[in-house]
């Protein structure tokens, strides 16, 4: 039998080379990196006109708060949607690989998204506007709360000895900010382009369409990977009758909940800085939408540049270190953000959002290997993708429809900041109780 060291190496039990090791992990990296970009595009398109565009398209029988909220509320319901696909996909990454997920998640999110670009407003089709496009953001939340899963095993079990799984988890995460960059860039584009009444009419529509293209160049580049190696040892070793999802919650609860809490938080300082700030921006500082789409570029920037630093450092140091220490930051710079946005000076905003997302970097960088990392083969899948898709339910799903209204009631950024510092506690808490993973043999 071929070992996975041989597997992974891409050599015969001889010792006779067929292929490199670095090239053959670059690839894996390359393309979890590459597909997962695109489905968070897809995913953060559709949260760029939610507060720019869809109160008044899909949600315009409302009134203007009320359609902001209902707005929001439809962003959020693919946070609800996650962690069911996070069990789907889960229990089929355990048990027919971790390729099959790549591919099918990321046709899912795909179709689902041009589909957007294609429905009619509420104007002309009243209530089965919003409807279909709260089906179509179910669809994408599914396909999301799979795809994480199978991206981050790869790259992880493909380094199962642990020498640079955090920087190799981390290309995943950046693969966020990557995707915000490209729809926010496109948003900004299209704004840039059109006239409001243009933008309105049909201009909205370009960012969803255009990702057809994208899906398609991800799929080419999935389709060309080869199987988690463990998970093909395992294959041979273990019989493929056990559940993955009773198991996981039968003798994992534990992992499962720290994994959860070690991620709460990060999600809602995300979508604080970013979400949040476009709505933040236009309603209460009267400020031009634009100024709000630059931070985001500018938060963006700062996470692609902090993510694969971190995960390097993750790998010298620790995963628990990393995260405690942009936790900390992050409770500090709550009260620090909303201080400097509110000047109202826009050089002042663009720094606040990317020293804000460069702390978070930190704290969302390691996750892709120290959740992974606290799981077995046979249920790695399940485990680490339901770990790190239920955290979306208490974070990232209610924090804007939390801090729009936190601000209208108070007249104040001071409650957001209180409820950010609360949330990135409890990661303090939750990475003091787990154990450090960072030289964790996955082998075993």
């Amino acid at each position: 039998m071929t070992t996975l060291a041989a597997s992974a190496a891409g050599t015969t039990p001889s010792g006779t080379n067929t292929t490199k090791p670095a090239p053959s992990m670059k690839r894996v990296a390359g393309a979890s990196l590459a597909g997962t970009t695109l489905e968070f595009y897809d995913h953060f398109i559709y949260g760029s006109a939610a507060a720019l565009v869809f109160p008044k398209l899909f949600f315009s029988q409302a009134s203007p708060m009320t359609a902001m909220l209902l707005s929001l509320a439809s962003y959020g319901v693919a946070f609800v949607a996650r962690p069911f696909g996070a069990a789907l996909f889960g229990h089929f990454g355990d048990k027919l690989g971790r390729k099959w997920v790549l591919v099918v998640t990321l046709l899912m999110m795909g179709l689902s998204t041009f589909s957007i670009g294609l429905l009619p407003s509420a104007a002309s089709v009243g209530m089965l506007a919003p409807l279909l496009l709260v089906m179509l953001r179910i669809v994408q939340g599914l396909a999301l709360g799979g795809e994480w899963g199978g991206a981050a095993l790869m790259v992880n079990e493909f380094d199962p000895a642990g020498k640079r799984r955090g920087f190799y988890g981390s290309l995943v995460q950046v693969a966020a900010p990557i995707g915000l960059l490209l729809a926010n860039g496109m948003f900004a584009g299209v704004t840039w382009w059109l006239d409001e009444a243009a933008f309105l009419s049909w201009g909205w529509r370009i960012p969803f369409l255009s990702s057809a293209l994208l899906i398609a160049v991800g799929l080419y580049i999935r389709m060309g990977l080869t199987e988690s190696p463990l998970f093909e040892k395992m294959e041979k070793e273990e019989k493929q009758g056990h559940a993955p999802l009773i198991e996981v919650l039968k003798h994992h609860k534990k992992a499962v909940g720290l994994a959860l809490g070690s991620r709460i938080g990060s999600d809602i300082a995300f979508y604080v800085f970013t979400l949040f700030l476009l709505v933040y921006l236009p309603q209460q500082l009267q400020l031009p939408k634009s100024i709000g789409l630059q931070a985001v570029l500018v938060g963006a920037l700062a996470q692609i540049i902090g993510i694969p630093l971190f995960g390097h450092l993750s790998d010298k140091i620790g995963r628990r270190p990393i995260i405690l220490g942009g936790a900390l930051a992050g409770i500090v710079w709550a009260f620090g953000f909303f201080a400097l946005v509110n000047t109202g000076s826009t050089p002042l905003i663009l720094l606040a959002a990317f020293i804000a997302m460069f702390i978070v970097a930190a704290m969302f960088s390691p996750l892709a290997s120290f959740i992974p990392e606290m799981f077995p083969t046979k249920v790695r899948c399940t485990g680490s993708s339901m770990g790190f898709q239920l955290a979306g339910i208490f974070g990232g799903a209610p924090a804007p429809l939390i801090a729009v209204p936190l601000v209208a009631a108070f007249g104040s950024s001071l409650p957001v900041s209180i409820y950010l510092a609360v949330a990135l506690a409890l990661i303090v808490v939750c990475v003091l109780a787990a154990p450090e993973t960072a030289h964790k043999n996955l082998e075993q």
